[in-house]
This record gives structure tokens, sequence and C-alpha cells, in this order.
């Protein structure tokens, strides 16, 4: 296995990590050896959460399925993290939808664009009543993966090196803000960057970029972001964020339905835990860097608030022209309001 791995990588640092891992996971006793990989580094809340439904997966499989997690720069980058799933070089996997644009272009409409629901009963209506479950299941389906239980997270905030006192102030910033949020940002005059979390703190520390999103506040407080940018603007970009567990369609035919079964209950419990931890973790997280310096923006004026709403207005005609699927969804969110 190592030796196939190997052959198929272009990075040797990539290779090795993988390798070792897979060697690792072949003296486990298990019918059934997954590498889960996610977004976050090792300590930080959600990563812990996502440790959590793997070993959760052990268990309601009774051992059947022995799961690995890999986490942020630990062999696959954030941006090769759907195409690893994808191939099958990952079994499972927690992708930021916006960093997967030109792949899965759904994706982006599926996580939320700017001026969604922050409502988490309307979001579950929508993804298990209204139609999105079978949309994003095709969606996923057409590009070799399985999409399971999506989970909700938070409102994403923009924090910045220089105070944002008025919409006029983000023209000319740097500001990591991938996928959707970058082409809101655009349309307020600010140059958005497409960067890793893992990269943020660097990349404020250094100059590189002016400013960040976080995929919430929890994100701002474990990448410790407020020490090299202390404003936070008070408008978010998006009410509430979804993001799907996704299995490499390959290694999920080999389960059988009792396996499958365990799998998706194990996603569910992990959704239940993402939204009712993560409200608790957001008052934490908000405290916590206020205690260390936040500063947040005066009120936005109503000229600001009409400029914001405006920047996003544009967004849902522009991802319906993307793919078929990112036009259902768009239809199915028009049908709602």
């Amino acid at each position: 296995m190592f030796t196939k791995i190997k052959k198929k990588l272009s990075t040797s640092a990539l290779a090795l990590t993988l390798g070792l891992s897979t060697l690792a996971a072949d003296v486990s006793a298990a019918e059934h050896n997954w590498r889960f990989s996610n977004l976050y580094s090792r300590g930080t809340a959600f990563g812990d959460v996502y440790e959590s439904m793997a070993k959760n997966i052990e268990t309601m499989s009774d051992g059947r399925i022995k799961v690995q997690v890999l986490y942020s720069g630990e062999g696959v980058g954030t941006s090769g993290l759907l195409g690893a799933v994808k191939s099958g070089l990952i079994t499972m996997g927690a992708p930021f939808q916006s960093m997967h644009a030109g792949e899965l272009p759904a994706g982006v409409v599926e996580i939320g664009l700017p001026g969604g629901t922050d409502d988490p009963a309307e979001l579950k209506s929508l993804f298990h009543d209204k139609g999105w479950g079978e949309i994003l299941t095709k969606a996923y389906g057409s590009q070799g993966m399985v999409w399971l239980e999506p989970y909700i997270q938070p409102p994403v905030y923009i924090l910045t090196k220089k105070p944002i006192n008025s919409i006029e102030d983000f023209k000319g910033l740097k500001i990591r803000a991938p996928g959707a949020y970058g082409k809101f940002l655009r349309n307020l005059g600010a140059s958005p960057v497409s960067l890793a979390w893992s990269e943020i703190y660097t990349s404020l520390a250094t100059g590189v970029i002016d400013g960040s999103i976080g995929s919430n506040m929890i994100d701002h407080r474990d990448g410790n972001h407020v020490e090299v940018a202390k404003y936070m603007y008070r408008l978010p970009l998006a009410g509430a964020q979804v993001l799907p567990i996704v299995v490499h369609r390959g290694s999920w035919n080999k389960l059988p339905d009792d396996l499958k079964a365990a799998v998706r209950k194990a996603t569910e419990i992990h959704a239940e835990d993402q939204l009712r931890l993560s409200r608790q973790w957001e008052s934490e997280a908000v405290a916590e860097m206020d205690a260390k310096g936040m500063q947040w923006s005066p009120e936005p004026s109503e000229a600001d608030r009409k400029a914001w709403a405006a920047a996003g207005a544009g967004l849902w005609d522009e991802y319906a022209s993307k793919d078929r699927y990112s036009k259902q969804l768009i239809d199915v969110l028009r049908k709602t309001q």
C-alpha cells in the first residue's frame, strides 16, 4: 500500500505521512481502516469534536471500523482535501467548501451565501425537508463521494489589523476570504486571498494579509488571531455555515448496511454536538478575545448596512450559473423566500 501511494503522490512529505498512516492501520484488527482528514490543528475545540466523531464510528461499529484522524498539516492540505477523498487517498473528510469552489461549485451554495439565515431549524428544514439533501447527494455523488449529515457552525465574522469605521475602510485591504466570502468582499473594494486556516496567524503577523474571516469566532480564538489583529467588524458575512462530512464512494460501498447505518448515526450525533458546543464556545471565545484587547467596530450606519446587503445581492445569480446542482439549490432557496 505504501509503495502504491508513494508512486501516486507528487510530494514525498505527503507520501510519507499517509504511507506511515496506512502501515499503522494495517496492523489493526479492524475490518475497515479509514483515514479522516479535517481542517483544524490538534488540540483545537473543533479538532476535538472531529476526534469524538471518529471514536463514535469505532464504538458504534463495534470496532469493525478503525478511524485515524489527520489534522491540519498532517499529509493533506486544506485545498487538497476534497481531491484526496475523491481519489480514495483519504477515506473521509470534513472540507471547507469555499476552498473548493472550482471543483464543486454547489458546495459554496451549500455552506451558505452571504445574507443567509442563521436559524438552525430553517437550515435543517432546507436540507431535510425541502430537497437540498437530495441535490447535494447527487452533486457529491457525481464526483465519487458519499454526502453524509451536514453540521451547522456559527456566523462568519471578519477580524482586521486596522479598525473598520465605515464600509469605505475595506477598500484595498487584503483579506483571507475564500469562495463566495471573497467575492462579497471584492464587491466592497477589498482584495480576497485564499489561505488555509493554519496559515492565517503568520500571514496576519507578517503583513501578507490585513484581515481574515474565521469559519466562526472560535476559529479566531483558537488561532490566537487577536494577538496580531484586534478589530472585529460587527456585521457577519453569513449568519451560519453548513458543512458536510464526505466519504470516498468505493470505501463506502465496501461497508455492509449495518456499518453504513452506524457511520450515518455517528455523523448525526456529530452534527448535534457541533451545534450545541459551538453556541457555548462562541460566547466563551468572544469573552476571551475581549480580555485580550479585541475591539468591535462602531455600530454600522444605515448607509453601510445597505452597502453590505448590496454586496451580496448578485451572488445568487452568479452561483446559479455555475452548474446544474448550484442552480437547483438556488431555485429551492428562491421558493422559500
